[in-house]
């Protein structure tokens, strides 16, 4: 659809990549069956899994509420919501991004709330899911103990000059 699509002879894209949703608001043409198409897709293939997860999530917080112990509680519950929270950067952004596009198009917010979702989300995995590793934790408190005992952060080095 995109290649349907006439532009001006001169463009450039305010973007870190080349994101469909920026390709098409350059174009010299009439943009509208692009942005119907892609405010269904969004809705649809971002729609659809966030549904599922919001269903899969009250379904793990009935479970979670029916168990007896406060720590089981909260040892389940802040597991559920660091994972909850970067799938909420994740559509949030994404979903944004995509969404908002006929209301403002502010390039610098577009491009930020794309970092977010394409970049910063990916890495938060790993962070999150091996911070529940309680020798990660340990090392990563002797890191920041060293640092706030000296006054300056040098990691990985005994003294600092």
């Amino acid at each position: 659809m995109v290649l349907r699509l006439s532009f001006c002879t001169i463009l450039e894209i305010p973007h870190f990549f080349c994101e469909l949703n920026q390709v098409v608001h350059l174009a010299c043409s009439d943009i509208f069956l692009n942005d119907l198409v892609v405010y269904l897709a969004s809705v649809v293939l971002g729609g659809g899994p966030l549904a599922g997860i919001l269903y899969s999530y009250s379904k793990i917080v009935s479970s979670i509420c029916k168990i007896s112990s406060a720590q089981g509680k909260y040892k389940a519950f802040s597991t559920c919501a660091s994972h909850l929270s970067v799938v909420s950067l994740f559509y949030g952004t994404s979903l944004g991004v995509y969404l908002s596009s006929a209301v403002a198009q502010n390039s610098l917010s577009t491009a930020t709330a794309s970092v977010m979702y394409s970049v910063v989300t990916p890495m938060l995995n790993p962070f999150i899911y091996s911070l529940r590793n309680q020798d990660l934790k340990s090392a990563v408190r002797r890191l920041f103990g060293k640092a706030t005992m000296k006054g300056v952060f040098c990691p990985g080095l005994d003294k600092c000059l």
